[in-house]
């Protein structure tokens, strides 16, 4: 048994890779379209033509995907052998044999393997760092691929005190339970909470805006509101960090902050671009 197989069997990490390979029933182009803007927005392109990504926790894929096609040579990784399988169904869809889109499993708490790759120029990361049970070091080791010049692309859950308390224990609750009860504990967490901004929508005149909300949901970095719920809850390892500490954290390496986007609620990430300057 692999140890990422032995840490889920012990309700010690979320499965990931199956939560993606769902996602990928719901893929169309709009989620791809999606995707592809978030990444020209944050890193302030218009396209990733000769530049090479690294996915670091590609996940679904859907994010190298996006950089494919904006024209980047692309490498992804992932620690959970299911997340790999989805980034090469995704590689086998769009791109079937193309020697510019390497997937394969790797850990980025491995410093050997990320030393092994090189340099790129865009190292991405989107919510998989605080993920790993050892996010410092994994920040540590996600700094080495970036070139000179270069720009790494981060998102980590903000550091909200009690509430971050709180949901440590409940995702892991989720994965401490037995299959059957998982979906139901889901729901349990799910509606209280729903119903709360049901009832405020009703109250306010504004149930239209919010189910428009669950309907446009794609248009958040092209994702499923569903499978990310499933995510939210599930996520463990769980770690956090404000974005003062991870912009103080990437500056003593000399890295240069250019964006910093802040969660639009109030668990959410933390989304940072540097830019690297030495090396």
């Amino acid at each position: 048994m692999t140890s990422q197989a032995l840490e889920t069997a012990q309700g010690e990490r979320f499965q990931f890779g199956e939560n993606w390979k769902r996602f990928l029933s719901t893929l169309n182009e709009t989620r791809i379209e999606e995707a592809e803007k978030s990444l020209k927005e944050m890193l302030q392109v218009e396209d990733l033509t000769d530049k090479s990504f690294l996915d670091v926790g590609s996940g679904s894929g859907i994010f190298s995907l996006a950089a494919k096609r904006l024209g980047a040579r692309v490498h992804s990784f992932d620690y959970d052998p299911e997340s790999v399988a989805c980034t090469m169904e995704l590689r086998r869809r769009y791109f079937s044999n193309d020697s510019d889109w390497t997937v394969e499993e790797g850990s980025v708490l491995d410093a050997n393997y990320l030393h092994s790759l090189g340099k790129f120029d865009v190292v991405y990361s989107w919510g998989v760092l605080h993920h790993t049970g050892k996010m410092w070091q994994a920040l540590e080791n996600v700094s080495e691929p970036v070139s000179r010049d270069g720009k790494l692309f981060i998102a980590i859950y903000d550091d909200r005190g009690w509430r971050t308390t709180t949901w440590r224990w409940i995702k892991k609750t989720y994965n401490s339970l037995p299959r059957p009860l998982k979906t139901p504990f889901i729901f349990l967490i799910l509606v209280p909470g729903q119903s709360k901004a049901v009832l405020q929508s009703i109250l306010t005149g504004r149930l239209n805006e919010y189910i428009g909300s669950w309907t446009q949901y794609s248009k958040n970095r092209g994702m499923s509101r569903w499978h990310d719920a499933v995510d939210w809850i599930g996520g463990y390892p769980y770690e956090v960090a404000t974005a003062g500490q991870l912009i103080s954290f990437f500056n003593a390496k000399g890295f240069e902050t250019l964006q910093v986007k802040h969660p639009d609620y109030k668990l959410g990430c933390n989304e940072l671009v540097f830019a690297r300057h030495e090396k």
